[in-house]
């Protein structure tokens, strides 16, 4: 039996805004890349992987993300991650995905920058097969220091041409975006678009410096924005991009429940929210699944639902003659009848 709703998001082309490729490390990836490269886990079966995953924080969250990432050694090994996310949202009907990726987990540990890129590069080259095209981000810890991440900025040169932003990820609170405002700016110079998580679990103040100090192109969660309602108005007036993770709000203790989100909130106040998975192997869902509990629980119309993969197209760094054949899909389902 077919479900309405679900087959009308998966008709939508969608783009993904806010994927961490290594929060896309399922438990069967972790044995199978274990087994593979002689790495010794603390768990012994997948079920107990999945019970791990019982989070109050972000930070509960982060400590067991680093441990999976440690499977993670070869190129083929970065081929094989995001290649598997990409065959999973070409199944919920996306289109187009710009992956974070975060290369002081890997080359603190010893991991080459090159290996990783190398092989994220790769995936994203085979994904074009499934008519996905994908963009590469960057993104340095928050959690470490300014020039750890002048020191990745460096070890990306070779790859500048490949690579389309920066981004700001990791342990948020207390850890705020003005920490990073000359390596930001340093990128900017490069020609890098900028992003950076902000108002997750900080305060809008957060917000305001990743607009004002950082000068982001686009926002990475935003939820506390709304606390602040001049901060809301300006995103709303600028036409800042939010990427919203319904599910990720969720497991993390963001919000109590998902009719609780603020999503519907944030598309009242005309800000330009767009749906994402974050970390779906962590968090129990990609992209379809997002959509799908998230419209569920807010009673989301099909007007609303269209203006969000719509966002998520003009949200992305997509140039307009790329956007182009997307946007005119969503015009044509815009105007068919329910």
């Amino acid at each position: 039996m077919t479900d309405p709703l679900s087959d009308f998001i998966r008709g939508l082309p969608k783009a993904e805004l806010h994927l961490h490729i290594e929060g896309s490390l399922e438990p069967e990836q972790m044995f199978e890349f274990a087994r593979r490269n002689r790495v010794a886990l603390p768990f012994r079966t997948v079920e107990e992987v999945r019970a791990a995953y019982a989070f109050t924080n972000l930070q509960d969250f982060l400590d067991i993300y680093y441990q999976g990432a440690q499977v993670l050694r070869t190129e083929e090994d970065f081929r094989d991650l995001a290649l598997a996310y990409f065959r999973r949202l070409a199944a919920d009907g996306g289109v187009h995905a710009e992956i974070f990726f975060d290369p002081q987990t890997h080359t603190d540990r010893g991991i080459p920058f090159q290996v990783v890129a190398d092989g994220l590069l790769a995936g994203m080259a085979a994904a074009d097969e499934l008519g996905i095209s994908s963009r590469l981000i960057l993104c340095f810890l928050r959690h470490q220091d300014e020039d750890a991440a002048f020191a990745t900025l460096r070890a990306a040169e070779p790859y500048l041409d490949r690579i389309t932003g920066v981004g700001l990820d990791s342990s948020e609170v207390g850890n705020p975006p003005s920490k990073f405002a000359r390596v930001f700016q340093a990128a900017r110079q490069r020609g890098l678009k900028l992003v950076a998580h902000a108002g997750e679990e900080g305060p809008p103040d957060y917000v305001w410096q990743a607009l004002d100090v950082l000068g982001v192109d686009r926002l990475d969660h935003g939820n506390r924005a709304l606390e602040d309602d001049a901060l809301a108005r300006r995103l709303a007036d600028q036409g800042t991009t939010l990427t919203v993770c319904p599910l990720s709000n969720l497991k993390l203790c963001v919000v109590p429940s998902l009719d609780a989100h603020p999503l519907g909130r944030m598309l009242d106040l005309g800000l330009r929210a767009t749906v994402n998975a974050d970390d779906p192997a962590y968090f129990g869902g990609y992209l379809l699944d997002n959509y799908v509990r998230v419209a569920a629980a807010l009673d989301l119309s099909r007007d609303q639902l269209v203006r969000l993969a719509r966002n998520s197209i003009t949200g992305s760094f997509l140039d307009g003659e790329a956007q182009a054949p997307h946007l005119a899909r969503l015009d044509a389902l815009a105007l068919t009848p329910a």
